[in-house]
């Protein structure tokens, strides 16, 4: 079972979702669209934790420990509970032990 990924992010994240699907075009500008597959939409979110190192700190060793490959559950906002990777993160030192870490969550399926 997945690990859940269970620090507050910042609130003012704009994750983004694309669809997956299949046209056909026809004559006269008509056009027949489907959803490719029963998981057709996937979502990217990228987060941010800011914090004093004993708050990051953890966040990122949680993702680091994944390697970008092994999935974790999280819950996005407005959004249901489900599997996500990082393949990508930063770590800003603000100075005073203070902390940013931003990363993109993106969303995968597992049968």
């Amino acid at each position: 079972m997945a690990e859940v990924f269970t620090w507050c992010v910042r609130t003012e994240i704009t994750g983004t979702g694309d669809f997956l699907t299949r046209e056909a075009r026809f004559g006269d500008g008509y056009r027949q669209t489907a959803a490719d597959g029963l998981n057709n939409e996937t979502q990217q979110w990228p987060i941010s934790i800011v914090g004093k190192e004993s708050k990051v700190g953890p966040a990122l060793a949680f993702l680091r420990a994944r390697k970008g490959a092994e999935s974790f559950l999280w819950t996005p906002p407005l959004g249901v509970q489900g599997l996500y990777l990082c393949k990508t993160y930063s770590l800003i030192p603000h100075g005073n032990g203070v902390f940013t870490l931003n990363a993109t969550f993106e969303q995968t399926f597992q049968p």
